[in-house]
């Protein structure tokens, strides 16, 4: 389907972000990417960012008119300043951003040194606030905005199988943070919510489904299989759209029952 068609479509009010305009970070490979088309297909305008120029080129390719890649590293200042600025320069507006960019270290914790579990926290957390800050400050001049940040299962259950403790802290530190910045903005119209994805199969996450750990991680799931990258779409624009416009703080879970066993 061309963007030109695609454009010729019409959604529920309640779920239409035609319009609209969104940063996704960490848009070139995984779920990140898969956010950027869902947006881009339902009528907004992404700026989508990562480190991974070439990934990104491939995105804006697909979206000509809907995406604009632009590379950049979340952990420095001056670039989520220069990519802010950027945005509003091309759409004047900034009304959705998805804080997906990630990153883990998978060891057991007495062998995890202690400068790697600060670099899983500087980019899962620290550059999560600083997007928020900066993108809040827009949103809370606009009067609207819905901030989306990507946590884990992970942040609310212990990982279990894999050994990733700086990862589960820093998702529980997204989940708290959400709840904080939820509650300081919720009266001047920005919203705050969390989307904790459980085990979703793409090529970042492939090697999690495969031998007998994975038959064993999966026997122990209620639904007894991963997810699909397309069934965190529904959550995704929930969380973007109207339709969520008095859900603040809160963390939907998308995990096939994990969590509730």
């Amino acid at each position: 389907m061309s963007t030109a068609s695609k454009s010729t479509q019409s959604f529920d009010p309640l779920f239409d972000l035609t319009g609209r305009a969104a940063i996704v970070t960490g848009a070139s490979s995984g779920l990140g990417r898969r956010f950027v088309t869902v947006l881009a297909e339902r009528g907004m305008s992404v700026v989508a960012v990562a480190r991974r120029a070439d990934a990104l080129m491939n995105l804006q390719a697909a979206y000509p008119d809907r995406v604009l890649a632009v590379p950049a590293d979340i952990t420095d200042e001056d670039q989520v300043e220069s990519l802010i600025a950027r945005t509003i320069d091309w759409k004047g507006a900034i009304d959705v951003v998805v804080n997906n960019a990630g990153v883990t270290s998978i060891q057991p914790a007495e062998d995890e040194s202690v400068e790697t579990f600060s670099n899983v926290i500087d980019v899962n957390l620290i550059a999560l606030y600083r997007m928020c800050h900066h993108v809040g400050r827009v949103m809370l001049s606009m009067g609207s905005g819905s901030i989306i940040n990507v946590a884990s299962i992970n942040g609310l259950v212990a990982s279990w199988s894999i050994p990733e403790a700086g990862y589960c802290a820093s998702k529980g530190g997204v989940i708290s943070l959400t709840r904080e910045l939820a509650a300081q903005w919720a009266d001047r119209g920005v919203r705050v919510n969390a989307l904790a994805p459980g085990y979703f199969r793409s090529e970042i996450t492939e090697g999690l489904f495969m031998g007998r750990a994975g038959e064993r991680r999966f026997r122990r799931m209620p639904m007894g299989r991963g997810g699909r990258e397309d069934e965190l779409d529904g959550a995704l624009v929930f969380l973007a759209a109207n339709a969520s416009s008095y859900m603040t703080g809160q963390t939907l879970v998308v995990d096939g029952g994990w969590t509730a066993v």
